[in-house]
């Protein structure tokens, strides 16, 4: 089975790829890097692309678009490629320009996805943290029904084909889906999502509404220590998934994609590391399934476990949004 022909159909007509290549990247990786593997990871096969404002690097993430279009590689229909609103642009009058400078940094016509980063609004400006004096986040009061509103006229315009939400919780997405005149559903709701946290309840909410599960940290929370706790374990070195790997002569990494699949949930992948780029897109993630008698009910029960406390937290906990701001850059 070809990875790359696996897609999910979105409630407004248009396909998304079930696996996709996350190109988020610390501050202190050079830009150079983003151009690099994403040139690779369409080489090896990803055809779903996802990048934000935020990450500072669509410059060379479009320029590696580009140069595979360029090579004859790909076409870009072939190409599915999603980014994200940022804190700064969510009055409704600042999200088309927003939209329309990633366009230009890209050099693309339009974005296949465009999504509200998370439903929390930060002071407008360059800024992508504004501060006060004291070193805290200046908010900014924006009725997100609004924001929606003017994601639906980018959508008309041609400038992306669908249009989603991330890191919603579901009173923030019933809020969208409830307004009065709502033109458009969000076609996906982007989360953290792995066996350590399985969003079943988040999940089962959107399958409701025809809204489709994109997990960012399918592979476990990054590891970085501003971000969350160092001491909380390490999902790929997990005794159990390493277990059920070892048997199904898989790696833990595609395991934990396998569980996300089968559930339903389109998944993305992150790494800088090529040799990961390519095990993530290999067709055995579609050739296996978690059902008995191969995988045994113990190690389903592992699977769907929940375990508290793996989220990281970085905003303020006092905000009205708080329970959606958790894993918030790193996707």
């Amino acid at each position: 089975m070809d990875p790359k022909s696996q897609k999910v159909k979105l409630n407004d007509g248009h396909f998304i790829p079930v696996l996709g290549f996350g190109t988020y990247a610390p501050p202190e990786a050079a830009k150079r890097e983003a151009l690099e593997i994403t040139k690779f990871a369409i080489e090896v096969g990803f055809r779903h692309i996802d990048c934000a404002h935020v990450y500072e690097n669509e410059e060379q993430v479009g320029q590696a678009i580009r140069s595979k279009i360029a090579d004859g590689t790909v076409k870009r229909e072939d190409i599915f490629y999603t980014s994200k609103l940022w804190l700064t642009s969510l009055r409704p009058e600042l999200v088309q320009p927003a939209l329309e400078k990633s366009l230009k940094t890209l050099q693309l016509d339009y974005v296949d996805l465009y999504i509200i980063h998370i439903p929390v609004a930060l002071k407008p400006g360059e800024e992508l943290f504004p501060k006060d004096e004291n070193g805290k986040l200046i908010f900014d009061s924006v009725d997100l029904c609004l924001t929606w509103e003017a994601l639906e006229k980018c959508k008309d315009a041609g400038l992306a084909k669908s249009i989603g939400v991330s890191n919603f919780n579901h009173k923030q997405l019933e809020k969208i889906l409830n307004k009065p005149g709502l033109k458009y559903k969000p076609v996906c709701n982007q989360v953290e999502c792995h066996p350590y946290l399985n969003q079943s309840k988040l999940l089962d909410f959107c399958k409701s509404h025809d809204i489709v599960f994109v997990a960012f940290g399918a592979l476990g929370s990054q590891r970085v220590k501003e971000w969350v706790n160092l001491n909380h374990p390490v999902l790929l070195e997990d005794p159990v998934l390493s277990a059920i790997a070892q048997k199904h002569k898989q790696t833990p990494a595609l395991v934990a994609l396998r569980y996300q699949i089968q559930r339903g949930v389109v998944v993305l992948t992150k790494s800088f590391n090529k040799k990961r780029v390519k095990e993530n897109m290999q067709p055995c993630v579609y050739s296996w399934w978690f059902s008995p008698p191969d995988v045994t009910t113990g190690e389903l029960a592992w699977l769907e476990r929940l375990m508290a406390g793996q989220k990281t937290e970085i905003l303020t906990p006092g905000h009205p949004s708080a329970p959606a701001l958790s894993s918030l850059l790193m996707h």
